[in-house]
């Protein structure tokens, strides 16, 4: 398989990322198959609309994988996560982008909580 140079820029930034840059890619990710996946329903590409949401949901159970129970935020965040997930399989079912649109204000306002956090932080401290 041959990728493109930007499949290789993506494979090589995500390899090279700090943990927090990762996070701030997968919110970036589901973000944008959320989008798309609004788009699709709005068009009335159902297909378009099922791949994308199933891609921002993959996208949400790796955030959810990727928790630390050891900090008591995770336990909040799993629920946050898990009600998103909740409401994009309902967006998928009933092609309802009202629901889908209310995932991405809560990705935005948690990604930009995490952009925050990473702003604060000293690179050592990221890695």
């Amino acid at each position: 398989m041959i990728q493109s140079p930007y499949q290789k820029y993506q494979q090589l930034s995500a390899q090279t990322a700090t943990p927090i840059q990762l996070v701030l890619m997968l919110y970036d990710g589901a973000i944008r198959f959320t989008k798309q996946g609004i788009m699709g329903v709005e068009q009335r590409n159902y297909e378009l609309a099922n791949n994308c949401f199933c891609k921002a949901e993959a996208i949400l159970h790796e955030l959810i994988a990727s928790l630390n129970f050891d900090y008591p935020i995770s336990s909040q965040l799993v629920n946050i996560y898990e009600y998103m997930l909740h409401q994009l399989i309902q967006a998928n079912i009933g092609k309802n982008p009202k629901q889908a649109e209310e995932v991405v204000a809560h990705l935005n306002e948690l990604r930009e909580s995490w952009k925050k956090v990473a702003g604060n932080m000293p690179l050592q401290q990221q890695a």
